[in-house]
This record gives C-alpha cells, sequence and structure tokens, in this order.
C-alpha cells in the first residue's frame, strides 16, 4: 500500500509540475492536482475513492480554488435525484419479482437449441440493460444462464462472457442504460429521443458484430450445449421449474414503470409544450413516480431508500463532478480545449477519433463515469470556438461504453458478474482468458462508432 500511495503522490506531482510549465495559473495547478488525485486514487485504492472525493473537494474549497456555491452548482444533483428516483424504481421491480419473470421468460424459448439460446442472452442482454442499470440486468441475465447451463449440465463462463459483453454494448442505447448516459444528457442537452434515433441503431448494429464474432469465438461451447440439447431434451419439467407467472403486484410494478419510460420517452415534447427548462420531465419522472412508490409501499419506504438506493456510489459521483467542475471554473478546460483545438486543426473529425479512443482505452482502466466527468467540461469548452460538438458527446458515451468490454475490469458489470461467476461456481477467469475476446469486440465495436460518426453526418 505504501508502494502505492507513493506512486500515486509521484504522478500527482508530476501532473502538477507539467501543469504549472504548460503555463496553468496556480488555481488551475491546484484543480488538475485534486482531480488528479481522485482518478489514480479511484484506480489504486478502490475502498478508498469516498475518501479522496470527500478530501479533496475540502482542500478547493479550503484553499478557494472554488467557492461553495460553485461546488452545489457542478456536484450535478439534478442527475443524482435522477439515479436515486430509479433506484427506487428497479427496487420495486426486484420485490416484484420482474427480473425472475424475465428469466423464465428467457428460458421457455420455444424449440430451444444453442443458437436462439446464444441469440436471446445478447439481444436481451442489451435490452434489458437499455431499460433498467447495467448491474440490474446482468445479476439476473447470470441467473438465468446458471439455471440453464445447470439443467443442460455445460459450463456457464462462455455464455456469461457473452451476456456481459451485450450488456456493456446495450447499456449506451438509451439515457437510462448506463449513469453516463443521463450525465451525458444533463450536459449537452441530449434528449431521450436523441438517444433513440441516433444511438440506439448504432447500438444494434454492435450487438449484431458481436453476436456474429462470438459466435464464431466460442464455437466448441455452442456446439457442446446443442449436444446436451438433444441428448436431454427441453421437456416440460424445465418449463414448469423456471415457470413465473405475472402477478397483481408485478403487473402493477410493471405499469409504474411504464409509465415513467413513457413520459422520458416524450420529456422533449412535454417541455417545449409547458415551457419548462430542457430535461426537467426527464429529470423529475423517477422522483414522480418513486414518491407514489412510497405511497403505494408506505410499510417499505424506508427500505426502498436505504437498501436500494447506492448512496456510497452516488455521494462519489457527486463530488467527483463537483471536482470536475472546478476545471471548468477556474479555466483549466478552456485551456486544454484550446490546446486541443490548435493541435486539431479545428477539425470535428479529429476531435471525435481522441474523445473516442481516448475514452473507450481509459474506460478499459478506470470507472467510466469518472473518465466521462472529466471529458464534460472539456467538450463544453469546445462550443467557445464554433466546433459542433453534438458528434463529441456520442463519441464520449460510446467509448465510455465499449470500453468497459476490452478488460476484465472495465466496467461495473464486469465485476459483478464475474464475481458471482466466482462465488456460486468457483470458477475464476483469467486476465487473458477475457482479455482477448474483450479486446476484439472493443476494438471492432469501437471502429464501428468511428466510421459511423466521422462519416454520417446525421451525427453532426
Amino acid at each position: 500500500m505504501i508502494k502505492k500511495f507513493i506512486i500515486l503522490f509521484s504522478l500527482v506531482l508530476t501532473a502538477g509540475i507539467l501543469a504549472s510549465k504548460i503555463g496553468f495559473t496556480t488555481q488551475q495547478v491546484i484543480a488538475i492536482s485534486i482531480f488528479s488525485t481522485s482518478i489514480l486514487g479511484t484506480l489504486f485504492f478502490w475502498d478508498f475513492r469516498l475518501s479522496f472525493a470527500f478530501l479533496g473537494t475540502s482542500i478547493l474549497l479550503i484553499t478557494k480554488t472554488i467557492n461553495l456555491e460553485s461546488v452545489i452548482k457542478y456536484s450535478s444533483l439534478e442527475v443524482i435525484l435522477f439515479l436515486v428516483g430509479m433506484m427506487v424504481l428497479v427496487g420495486l421491480l426486484k420485490n416484484a419479482g420482474f427480473f425472475a419473470w424475465i428469466v423464465s421468460l428467457i428460458l421457455r424459448i420455444k424449440n430451444l437449441n444453442a443458437n436462439r439460446f446464444l441469440i436471446a442472452i445478447s439481444f436481451i442482454s442489451a435490452l434489458l440493460a437499455c431499460a433498467v442499470d447495467e448491474v440490474t440486468s446482468i445479476i439476473f441475465v447470470v441467473a438465468a444462464i446458471f439455471e440453464i447451463c445447470d439443467y443442460f449440465e455445460v459450463e456457464p463462463t462462455p455464455f456469461l462472457i457473452i451476456s456481459i459483453l451485450s450488456t456493456n454494448i446495450g447499456s449506451s442505447g438509451t439515457v437510462l442504460g448506463n449513469p453516463i448516459g443521463i450525465l451525458i444528457a444533463a450536459k449537452s442537452g441530449l434528449t431521450f429521443e436523441d438517444f433513440i434515433l441516433k444511438a440506439f441503431p448504432i447500438m444494434l448494429l454492435c450487438i449484431g458484430v458481436t453476436f456474429l464474432v462470438v459466435k464464431k469465438w466460442f464455437k466448441k461451447p455452442l456446439q457442446e450445449l446443442d449436444n446436451k440439447i438433444k441428448e436431454f431434451g427441453y421437456n416440460d419439467m424445465l418449463v414448469r421449474l423456471i415457470s413465473v407467472p405475472p402477478e397483481r403486484e408485478l403487473k402493477i410494478s410493471l405499469g409504474i414503470f411504464g409509465v415513467t419510460l413513457f413520459f422520458i420517452a416524450l420529456h422533449h415534447r412535454l417541455e417545449v409544450l409547458l415551457g419548462l427548462e430542457p430535461n426537467t420531465i426527464l429529470l423529475i419522472m423517477p422522483l414522480i413516480s418513486s414518491g407514489c412508490v412510497m405511497i403505494w409501499k408506505h410499510k417499505r419506504a424506508r427500505e426502498y431508500i436505504e437498501k436500494h438506493v447506492e448512496w456510497w456510489t452516488l455521494l462519489f459521483f457527486m463530488l467527483l463532478f463537483a471536482q470536475a467542475g472546478t476545471l471548468k471554473y477556474t479555466g483549466a478546460t478552456d485551456v486544454l480545449a484550446e490546446k486541443l483545438v490548435s493541435f486539431a486543426g479545428s477539425s470535428v473529425n479529429f476531435l471525435i477519433t481522441i474523445v473516442l479512443w481516448v475514452s473507450a482505452i481509459g474506460s478499459c482502466m478506470l470507472d467510466n463515469v469518472v473518465l466521462v466527468a472529466a471529458f464534460i467540461p472539456i467538450i463544453q469548452s469546445f462550443e467557445s470556438f464554433s466546433i459542433s460538438v453534438q458528434p463529441l458527446w456520442w463519441a464520449l458515451l460510446f467509448g465510455g461504453c465499449f470500453g468497459g468490454n476490452i478488460t476484465i475490469i472495465g466496467s461495473t458489470a464486469n465485476i459483478v458478474a464475474l464475481g458471482i461467476l466466482e462465488k456460486d461456481k468457483n470458477i475464476k477467469i483469467t486476465f487473458f482468458k477475457w482479455f482477448w475476446i474483450g479486446l476484439t469486440i472493443g476494438l471492432m465495436t469501437t471502429t464501428i462508432v468511428w466510421i459511423v460518426l466521422t462519416i454520417l453526418p446525421f451525427y453532426k
């Protein structure tokens, strides 16, 4: 641990000295140093990330690098409240048996074979990640994979890897799939409709390509599953085993969630109609719905807030956003943006390439929310140079989501799913067993995004 602290201190000190030499002011150097400490501290000491966020933000205030009012402004409370509301709704769906019902639907596919199972886990993993957060969706898809693999006595690892890859890709399809989606939407002005029209089709294309790659990559395990299906047969015993009929509470819960999604989908049109500020409906709908849930389930209201809301993570996000905002507040991001524009020669395609590939590579080593929080103020600064920033937002979204597939620690979904595999099945996936398929999918899907964003005028 001491060695890590020495490395952390050395890297931060180097970053501060370089920033000073380049021409940043003292306040800008402090902002860069503190933000770098939080990012690197998260990388080296994951369990202490909230401590770094608390201490770093305090130092920024003590040194007058930022004032209290601006800390509150840049902490993105609207995003935090949105996530709180969505977490309460996901908690309701969990308790109502929604995910067990989804599992039963997956496993009751008629005339099941390896190909259909692969299609099911690929597309359902992606679509479920679009509707709820990637971590929640992967937990329940893993349960489905274990169920059917146990029944047919095949190793679940290949199918688990496939579902994780699909989940990370699917999380880019809507505002709801990944925290960086709502963060980007809140800061860029992009609407739910924009995500459906522009992000969702790219996501589906990348899922299709991923399906073709994994079908060939895992040819042997798929053949083994096919043989087992023929040997065991897909009979009524399994169907009865996993059948979970939707009950009244589940139907009501689905109705509440459906209404929430409906208003989120139409938020831009409603905001224009009612004369509200952009993203007002988008951000308050989960709060309205979760408020109704806590009235309906008043005896469990405290449980929804205390157990289903990830306060540790949300506090970390909030303070990290404030630290990233300090870069904007001190003008550090304007300097960085100016240097990038000067280097790129005002070429939007060159900037797309930088944002996409840096965010993809960075996300395979670091939490994508941390990376996106660092990029947002820089992209906002590009607007002052009369540069079209919309394709840069899409580059940041896809880079942040797709880069998570490259390494075993690239996303929270990876860590959660592989942790369940190790705990329940005593199977541990090595770094390189994951890396080669993850790198292949990560490079291919990111390249597809790069081609689309740089060629199609629809995204500019």
